[in-house]
């Protein structure tokens, strides 16, 4: 009987489903992603302003499109963390094309947020 019972151990042991998506289940991907939006952003941004980002802090989807906040440095300063930096948001439409823009914060680079 013990031997009966060992393919059936075996079979069991090697079951590759473990951390896969159900078969069923669909996968849920935007037709543009996030990188390519934040790509977007960043470029689309520096045309407007003529300076480059620093990053793009914030990315979230909406109905009618995307929204981002984007991380700017405006003014250069000896020391860097005395630098001035702006805060962006950046609405774009579902295409990827900038529809608006603000500044929405400046602080200096090596200032903590204490906000939430």
């Amino acid at each position: 009987m013990a031997a009966a019972e060992e393919p059936a151990k075996r079979r069991t042991g090697s079951s590759r489903a473990t951390g896969r998506r159900p078969a069923g289940e669909p996968r849920h991907r935007p037709s543009k992603g996030a990188a390519w939006v934040m790509r977007t952003a960043a470029e689309q941004l520096t045309e407007l302003l003529g300076r480059a980002p620093d990053s793009v802090s914030a990315l979230k989807p909406t109905n009618d499109g995307w929204e981002a906040d984007v991380e700017v440095l405006e003014l250069e300063r000896v020391p860097d963390t005395t630098s001035v930096m702006a805060t962006y948001r950046v609405s774009l439409d579902k295409e990827g094309d900038l529809v608006a823009y603000e500044r929405t914060r400046r602080y200096t680079r090596g200032q903590i947020d204490r906000r939430g």
